[in-house]
């Protein structure tokens, strides 16, 4: 069986790689970040909004806005898994995506080899997506919960 080919790589202006590595922390709480931020880049704030929607939607950026502590505002994340025939990976990936609460979805070479977080507003919402996910795809949802934090500032050069 092959492997399908990956899409080819974004081209990436040397504005765009700084809007990136700008944005990784550090956005203003103002009444106008994006111009603040705009301004700091040398740039406008209509062209920094048009190049972040561009990112978005050309998959370049999966998500741009706050990381929160879920646990502090009252709701629950985990890790969870799926084991998906192959041959539905995709389909899978599409119905699994298509939760709001569904974060972070990664292929994985494993017998549980689709892995995504899942993030509620309640410690309820977690049981009641995995039942979502699994009555859309007909398969197992295995949450893990969190059993310790870990704080890891992970930031990737554009």
């Amino acid at each position: 069986m092959s492997t399908p080919a990956r899409p080819a790589p974004a081209a990436l202006d040397e504005l765009d790689r700084r809007i990136i590595n700008a944005l990784q922390g550090g956005f203003p709480i103002s009444d106008e970040p994006y111009r603040e931020v705009a301004e700091s880049l040398g740039t406008t704030e209509a062209e920094l909004l048009a190049r972040l929607e561009r990112l978005l939607a050309d998959k370049v950026l999966t998500r741009f806005g706050p990381m929160f502590q879920i646990e502090r505002l009252g709701g629950r994340f985990v890790l969870a898994a799926q084991a998906v025939p192959e041959d539905r990976f995709a389909e899978v990936t599409e119905l699994v995506n298509a939760l709001p609460e569904v974060a972070h979805n990664y292929r994985r070479e494993h017998r549980l080899n689709m892995w995504f977080v899942l993030a509620t507003e309640t410690p309820d919402g977690i049981a009641d997506a995995t039942r979502r996910i699994e009555a859309a795809t007909g398969l197992p949802v295995f949450a893990f919960p969190k059993l310790r934090e870990f704080f890891v500032d992970m930031r990737l050069k554009a």
